[in-house]
């Protein structure tokens, strides 16, 4: 059985490679990524439902993991507050190492068991909360400790992991085996686990928002406009959403301090800012439900 560890004959002679076969080789190995993500579907979606439910009830995703898999645990929990509106507070990653882990490898740091528990015990891990711990291998010991206290606590306890009849699997309420197999360089997780890890991560989060209403008709309106360039995409969206021009989407957003949800019911509903907050405060914040 190949795993993330093993050399594969096949790539033996790579450094012998002309560029060109260089790239195709390590590019095929993305396909087969994402086609290991799709394998596992079923397990995506069963973690997308459970973890839904907690997160109503106020908890939070809960991010841990190391090296690799780390970086692109915190790289998913990061983006969903400017993308969702997903407060901070509720989107926690934690890197073994620490935050400097994140730009200067702290390879020890995935063994020490005590730092990942401790680590869960400052921020007061409830049952309502959702963990997520990430491992290629499924051994390493940090995501593994994360499991085994979340589980303690009644935190639902997700794994992530690559190789099969792993130790996080094992640790895990939920598993989500992405049987990559052997990597081009053999042991770079880097390369089409890495690939796997986010896209699975990115199904399960975006699946979660979506489940949980920040998302209309395909659209970002949860969306913090930050800049130029988000601000022009929340103008579209609210005149699109409304069928108004831009001009008016615009204004609406001005009178609603920015807020798509707010500006669209305003449009929609010819209702003031405090009419149309009190329709999405009856719906829960949930846009298609404050249109009914």
């Amino acid at each position: 059985m190949a795993t993330t560890e093993s050399a594969s004959p096949r790539f033996a002679t790579v450094e012998d490679w002309p560029s060109r076969e260089l790239v195709d080789g390590i590019v095929e190995g993305q396909f087969a990524a994402i086609g290991a993500v799709q394998a596992a579907s079923d397990a995506i979606a069963q973690a997308i439902d459970a973890a839904t439910k907690r997160l109503r009830g106020g908890g939070r995703l809960i991010y841990a993991g190391a090296g690799t898999s780390g970086r692109i645990a915190t790289q998913d929990a990061a983006e969903l507050p400017p993308t969702f509106s997903w407060p901070y507070e509720r989107a926690i990653p934690l890197m073994a190492g620490g935050e400097g882990a994140l730009v200067r490898a702290a390879e020890g740091a995935e063994d020490s068991r005590d730092a990942a528990r401790a680590s869960l015990a400052g921020i007061g891990l409830s049952p309502a909360d959702v963990v997520i711990a990430v491992a290629a291998s499924g051994r390493t010991p940090y995501a593994i400790a994360a499991l085994d206290y979340a589980r303690e606590v009644g935190a639902l306890a997700i794994g992530v992991f690559n190789n099969p009849g792993s130790k996080l699997g094992e640790a895990a309420d939920l598993s989500i085996l992405l049987e990559t197999g052997a990597e081009f360089l053999a042991g770079s997780t880097r390369l089409k686990a890495g690939t796997a890890q986010k896209a699975a991560l990115n199904a399960l989060s975006t699946g979660i928002m979506i489940k949980l209403g920040f998302v209309y008709r395909g659209k970002m309106v949860e969306m913090r406009a930050t800049n130029v360039k988000l601000q022009d995409r929340a103008e579209k969206m609210v005149a699109e959403l409304a069928g108004c021009d831009q001009d008016q989407a615009r204004e609406a957003l001005l009178r609603a301090d920015g807020g798509i949800k707010l500006a669209a019911v305003m449009l929609l509903k010819s209702a003031s800012p405090d009419e149309a907050q009190a329709l999405l405060d009856r719906g829960d914040g949930n846009l298609r439900t404050a249109l009914l």
